[in-house]
């Protein structure tokens, strides 16, 4: 069965779509596409779910003109982080899959029923075995996030604390050149210092 030509569309789309995840939930449509412009042309971006992850990390799909502009972009990324918003986590990009997408098409026309097992039944037990292998997935999943965003937590700190650190040393120099301190020590030990 030759699927829809309404699927072979949607794949040649997949193909030149790239998603992007670990994005900040102050990133915008417009703060996004205009990170991705400086690497190729932005088509379209829409935000998706992210049911592991908390509420502070958001993804989107960030469909591009064509299939080797958005692999450039996956290797571009992958080669060098790239920050959003001036969030201290740098986001990731990958190609992006078909099950990424909620309005996708069907590749063929079948249905897909749902029933409820009888213990009895022969399959019942390997049923329940994927079930709890799901919750236990997805038990990891969030786990692995909780910890990441526990490493990015103490990079933010770490970070806030150098800034601050650099702007005391900044602030200090500053106010001994205003105060004359620096003219003082310069003319006491016979330097000459260029104003900067």
């Amino acid at each position: 069965m030759e699927p829809s030509t309404e699927y072979v569309a949607f794949e040649e789309k997949v193909k030149k779509t790239i998603y992007i995840d670990n994005l900040s939930p102050q990133v915008t449509k417009a703060v996004l596409e205009n990170a991705i412009n400086q690497f190729g042309n932005v088509k379209d971006v829409q935000f998706v779910p992210t049911y592991f992850a908390s509420c502070g990390v958001c993804a989107a799909l960030v469909e591009m003109e064509s299939a080797k502009q958005a692999e450039e972009i996956i290797c571009e990324m992958g080669d060098s982080p790239l920050m959003i918003s001036g969030m201290p986590r740098p986001v990731r990009a990958q190609k992006a899959r078909v099950e990424m997408f909620e309005d996708r098409p069907k590749k063929h026309q079948t249905t897909i029923v749902c029933r409820w097992m009888d213990p009895s039944q022969q399959n019942f037990e390997l049923a329940k075995k994927i079930k709890d292998l799901t919750k236990k997935h997805a038990a990891e999943a969030q786990y692995i996030i909780k910890l990441q965003l526990e490493e990015e937590e103490k990079l933010h700190k770490q970070q806030s604390e150098t800034l601050k650190t650099n702007y005391k040393k900044y602030d200090l120099i500053d106010g001994a050149q205003a105060d004359g301190n620096v003219q003082r020590l310069k003319a006491e030990y016979g330097m000459t210092l260029n104003d900067y």
